[in-house]
């Protein structure tokens, strides 16, 4: 899937690989948003890089839509690697680059979309300035670099405050969502949701995914009648 939808039409829910072992692409299909978390110096963590995602580009076709969650030290050098491997998305820290108009001009030139992510510790308000110039905006509810943390809540009041001062943005969370806390991320106005261990460590992956995606879907269209 190759488009952005807005808020008001449609949500999204994104399987999350931290791992290339964590997938396994024989006797499945993948459909949608595939969320690949590259992790290294950024955070105390070390996973994959280009060549991993231009194999699964080559082994899953064009459908899927790569969103690449970079959370590295050097943003600006994975940029080019990440659109030859087939990237879809670019999604960079802004903790990360002491350029962010830089950095959105150079993912742009090099044919991706671009997302904005920010940690707990930082201020949404230094998110704002770019706001106009990103396709989504990324509220992390953990501390970066480890799956299966607790969900932080929060966090929320940033997803409140960015869906009321950007009411077309597309705003994601990721960190600890599942059945259980999806509704404040819904209720808050996340219309996009990573879940990593929920969905992998579910005896049905499918209906968790369905049930995150209906759960925004319904928040999303009682957000659209509200206006």
């Amino acid at each position: 899937m190759l488009q952005t939808f807005s808020e008001s039409e449609v949500a999204q829910s994104c399987p999350t690989l931290c791992n290339p072992v964590d997938y396994s692409p024989s006797g499945s299909s993948v459909h949608g948003i595939l969320r690949a978390r590259v992790l290294e110096h950024f955070v105390p963590n070390i996973t994959f890089g280009h060549p991993v995602v231009e194999s699964l580009r080559k082994q899953l076709g064009q459908d899927p839509f790569f969103d690449m969650h970079m959370m590295v030290s050097r943003p600006e050098q994975w940029v080019k690697p990440m659109a030859v491997a087939g990237a879809n998305q670019y999604t960079f820290h802004l903790e990360a680059t002491d350029n962010p108009g830089a950095l959105i001009k150079d993912i742009r030139e090099n044919g991706m979309k671009v997302g904005l992510a920010i940690k707990p510790g930082t201020s949404v308000e230094y998110l704002a300035p770019w706001a106009n110039q990103i396709d989504m905006a990324l509220v992390m509810t953990v501390e970066p670099g480890f799956g299966g943390q607790k969900f932080m809540e929060d966090m929320m009041p940033k997803v409140h405050w960015l869906r009321t001062q950007f009411p077309s943005l597309d705003i994601e969370v990721d960190g600890g969502v599942g059945p259980d806390t999806i509704h404040k991320c819904a209720e808050a106005g996340a219309n996009m949701i990573v879940s990593g261990s929920a969905i992998m460590r579910s005896e049905d992956p499918r209906s968790v995914i369905n049930l995150l995606r209906n759960v925004c879907s319904e928040a999303a269209q009682k957000r659209s009648l509200d206006r």
